[in-house]
């Protein structure tokens, strides 16, 4: 079987497609999930890796779980109550995990439907852009579950608590126009345009230095829930690195040679 994340290189920017769009994108299967991990261990060891951009082929982002699998008690849906919870903690709750501890920004180029588990893994991205055929659900409850991939935290951190509230206990979908207006999304193009714009979103990012873009990721994430004493001794110490890093003495260079 190939593997369920396809992945390309374009200098420091790695562009990676989950390739099942026979069931949407869905993510079920431990192995596929477990992709994510060894992705974002791979780019901590790499530091010529500065972004990453995540799509899906075909006419979905992310399908979610697999509603077929669920019905037949299939994959991680199998086995006792107690063995669906490990399920759970030991396959799709690592993926939340892998992309909030990358070394690197993600970009969430997302082509169609991120649904259920597809709209939480677009909100475990740190930038999201969107063709105008995408649509998002917080779906869980319609199927008489709940976000058990860390959704009920994830989303109201990227559109806050109200509307989360609203997509999280109706359900309902909303098309790419309104996920702009709530700030799920950065952007909204055509879908031939998609690629084009995350990656020069990732490009704009990319022409800065790696150990400078990998700090100021950790501090944004950090500072979701340090206090602001503790998060500025953390970037105190940050800050002293980044002065010791060729990468910075060569900007200051180039900057003080533009100002001549």
């Amino acid at each position: 079987m190939d593997d369920f994340l396809l992945i390309e290189r374009e200098g420091p920017i790695l562009m990676v497609r989950m390739n099942r769009p026979d069931t949407h994108n869905a993510l079920t299967e431990v192995p596929h999930m477990e992709e994510f991990g060894a992705l974002c261990r791979s780019v901590r060891r790499d530091p010529s890796v500065k972004v990453i951009v995540l799509t899906g082929n075909g006419r979905s982002f992310c399908a979610g779980g697999n509603v077929k699998d669920m019905r037949d008690r299939l994959g991680m849906f199998a086995g006792t109550p107690y063995e669906i919870r490990d399920n759970y903690r030991n396959g799709i709750q690592t993926i939340p995990l892998a992309l909030y501890e990358a070394e690197v920004p993600v970009i969430a180029a997302i082509n169609g439907p991120a649904i259920g588990a597809g709209l939480d893994l677009a909100c475990m991205c740190d930038i999201r852009i969107a063709s105008d055929r995408a649509r998002f659900a917080e779906s869980f409850v319609r199927l008489g579950i709940v976000p058990g991939d860390g959704g009920a935290w994830l989303l109201q951190r990227v559109i806050g608590t109200p509307r989360a509230t609203i997509m999280a206990l109706t359900g309902e979908t909303i098309d790419a126009a309104t996920a702009l207006d709530w700030g799920l999304v950065t952007d909204v193009v055509q879908p031939d345009k998609l690629e084009t714009a995350a990656l020069d979103m990732a490009r704009r990012i990319a022409v800065n230095p790696s150990p400078a873009i990998r700090m100021t990721k950790r501090l944004l994430r950090e500072a979701q829930h340090m206090r602001l004493d503790s998060l500025l001794e953390m970037s105190a110490a940050y800050q002293a690195l980044a002065h010791y890093t060729d990468e910075h003495h060569d900007a200051l260079a180039a900057f003080l040679d533009r100002a001549k």
